[in-house]
């Protein structure tokens, strides 16, 4: 569009409109938009607008660069989509033209307007509106410089399952040293309890042991197994991360692993982490054979000597004297750049379904009580049988989405069930020959190879009843049922109730996040969605870094997902962390908080609400500073501060001020044509 008179002592501002494709245009009048603020807000500074049916593309930036150097534009309005999308981009725009990357103001006019509304005429008004709030706003723009700050090279990754094996092996290839802590004696996660994995029916052994032994032995790789991190201070490039160690009761040094403590052992107790409650390990134990570190732990709770202050049998008999029963909890510091976290799943306690019958029937089991019924190294060796331990299953129902696509407890698909059923189904078949049938709501077999396995369990013979379950009972009505569960269901295909009886029920339960989830995402100074599964950056662009600069997430603790997709998290998290480490140090979004001291009154409302634990409070001066590294301007302390000693860059008053009276403009020119009417 044409280009307006240079106004003096102003600044020369370019606002540009975009189609978004009919993302915008199909609701909102992009042309009009344009003209609008070319001939309303020229008194305000605009010397050009244009409206483009891509901005965000190569030809759109162009544009944009080309009218900053030729028009001498001071400042740039973008009306597109969210800058949570979109921002860095025509920041960069400007940057490449020459001007301060600071000067350029995105404003959204798809989100905020073409995509909740449906009314083209207010959708227009309210586009001009917001067009005129940005160019009002980015007046008051200042030009700024990003904060660098170094990267220390080396990472840490907290949780052991097959994400975070992935990705501190990836690191470690790199070259570069890295700090793997496992709460549990061993790492390999929930993979390690699995018998086979679907499609392909590879055995997780198999596949997963060798990845546990290579982060096991090499050499820039030191795992923290049976610990915990208990604080994380600092900010990205420079976290000081401490770890308790808890007490194994048994010196790494000398052990070697040879399990005649475990062997030796009298006291015996219910496994109900590796073995789901099924079998029995000792007071003394390696979780399985396969585990790594091969080191034992003992088991204070269920000690004799810690019990009764005798016994001692597995100090007795080991031949490297390196049982330690004096032995404390230990605490590590470690110096970190970037942190990985892969702290996995749990499972969907059925308890809470009653009519399921789940603690209350003998035979109905969970999904990983199958998995470990069915592990050739589990505690029937493999063998399907029921509670009795002996008795093979004649008849087996299999339930998907047990907590899951369930109002009453989780919205979401869990993502695995289906495939994980249809694995279940198979097993069946192969070992005990019994009648299978699978309860499903929607069949869900997304992924390369998944719907040819589910083809195969069909020509296996699986009977499938799509409908959701009402009730698992032993209440038999008929002959037949007698000594059966009976799974009452109605059959949405055939449009019948049906009753069906099985010998044991199979329920597939859903992925749920951790049960300290909220916890560790305090600590490490990131967000959890209404779920609970800790919340990305952006889902679609960048689904492995959070909102705090350093913390990177993968695997299950982003929200469910199957074993191949949580080792591409994985490895995506670990070369996000290599790109940080290998550029040597990072450039920080300088839109941060400060604190005038000379009016802060030291009430420290601020301190404990900031959600990235970037303010410190001075005792000996009693006034608050911000760490600018760690500060996310997120503007939590700036709303909060009663002196209105806090504030932001970026988000002057004058800024916000100025951009409330933008918006209000439109709003008073309807009202003065009204009142000429």
């Amino acid at each position: 569009m044409k280009k307006q008179t240079e106004i003096e002592g102003k600044e020369r501002i370019g606002v540009y409109v975009c189609h978004c494709g009919t993302n915008i245009a199909g609701i909102v009048d992009v042309e009009d938009v344009a003209a609008w603020a070319e001939k309303e807000l020229g008194d305000r500074g605009v010397v050009i607008t244009r409206d483009y049916k891509f901005m965000c593309s190569s030809l759109g930036q162009e544009l944009i660069e080309k009218d900053i150097k030729e028009q001498g534009l001071t400042r740039v309005v973008v009306a597109a989509c969210s800058p949570h999308l979109h921002e860095a981009t025509f920041r960069k725009a400007c940057e490449n033209a020459g001007l301060n990357r600071y000067l350029c103001e995105l404003v959204s006019i798809r989100e905020q307007v073409s995509w909740v509304h449906t009314d083209k005429v207010a959708a227009t008004a309210k586009a001009k509106a917001v067009v005129a709030g940005g160019v009002e706003r980015v007046i008051h723009h200042e030009p700024l410089e990003a904060l660098h700050v170094p990267i220390h090279p080396a990472t840490m990754v907290v949780g052991g399952g097959i994400a975070g094996i992935q990705a501190a092996i990836e690191i470690a290839d790199a070259g570069f040293p890295v700090y793997l802590v496992e709460r549990e004696p061993s790492i390999g996660g929930h993979m390690a309890q699995f018998d086979k994995t679907f499609p392909t029916l590879d055995c997780a052994a198999c596949i997963l042991t060798p990845k546990m032994v290579t982060a096991g032995t090499h050499p820039n790789i030191k795992i923290f197994s049976y610990s915990e991190v208990t604080n994380v201070d600092g900010y990205v490039g420079n976290f000081t991360v401490t770890i308790r160690k808890k007490a194994r009761y048994v010196n790494e040094e000398l052990c070697t692993g040879c399990g005649i403590c475990q062997e030796k052992c009298p006291a015996k107790v219910i496994d109900d982490i590796y073995e789901a409650g099924l079998g029995y390990r000792k007071g003394a134990y390696i979780p399985f054979p396969q585990a790594v570190p091969k080191f034992p732990v003992i088991d204070k709770a269920n000690c004799v000597f810690f019990e009764r202050g005798t016994c001692k049998a597995c100090q007795k008999f080991c031949p490297t004297n390196a049982i330690d029963f004096d032995q404390e909890d230990e605490y590590v510091t470690v110096e970190v750049g970037n942190i990985i976290l892969a702290t996995g799943y749990d499972l969907f306690d059925p308890r809470q379904i009653s009519q399921y019958g789940y603690g209350r029937l003998a035979n109905v089991f969970t999904s990983m009580e199958f998995e470990r019924l069915s592990n050739a190294a589990g505690p029937t060796n493999g063998e399907i049988v029921l509670r009795d331990g002996v008795t093979k299953p004649t008849s087996v129902g299999i339930i998907h989405c047990v907590g899951s696509r369930d109002r009453n407890y989780n919205n979401y698909c869990s993502v695995i069930c289906c495939m994980q059923s249809l694995k279940f189904a198979h097993l069946v078949h192969e070992r005990t020959g019994a009648t299978v049938y699978n309860f499903y709501i929607d069949m869900r077999t997304a992924y390369k190879e998944y719907d040819e396995f589910y083809q195969r369990v069909l020509e296996e013979g699986t009977l499938f009843v799509r409908g959701k379950v009402a009730e698992v009972t032993d209440a038999a009505r008929l002959s037949i049922e007698e000594g059966k569960l009976i799974i009452q269901v109605e059959d949405t295909l055939a449009g019948v109730q049906r009753r069906i009886p099985v010998d044991m029920v199979v329920l597939s339960a859903a992925m749920i996040p951790r049960h300290d989830a909220h916890d560790v995402a305090h600590l490490f100074g990131i967000s959890c969605s209404a779920n609970g599964w800790f919340i990305e950056k952006h889902p679609k662009l960048d689904p492995v870094a959070t909102m705090t600069e350093g913390i990177f997430i993968a695997g299950c603790v982003q929200g469910p997902k199957d074993i191949p997709s949580s080792v591409a998290q994985g490895a995506a998290a670990s070369a996000r962390v290599l790109g940080r480490i290998q550029q040597g140090e990072i450039a920080l979004e300088p839109v941060r908080a400060t604190v005038d001291q000379s009016i802060c009154s030291g009430c420290r409302i601020c301190n404990n609400l900031c959600p990235f634990n970037a303010i410190l409070f001075h005792e000996d001066r009693m006034v608050s500073e911000i760490n600018a590294a760690l500060c996310q301007g997120c503007g939590t302390c700036i709303a909060a501060c009663p002196a209105g000693a806090i504030t932001g860059t970026g988000f002057s008053n004058e800024q916000i001020f100025a951009q409330i009276e933008g918006l209000m403009r439109v709003n008073f020119q309807h009202e003065k044509m009204t009142e000429l009417a």
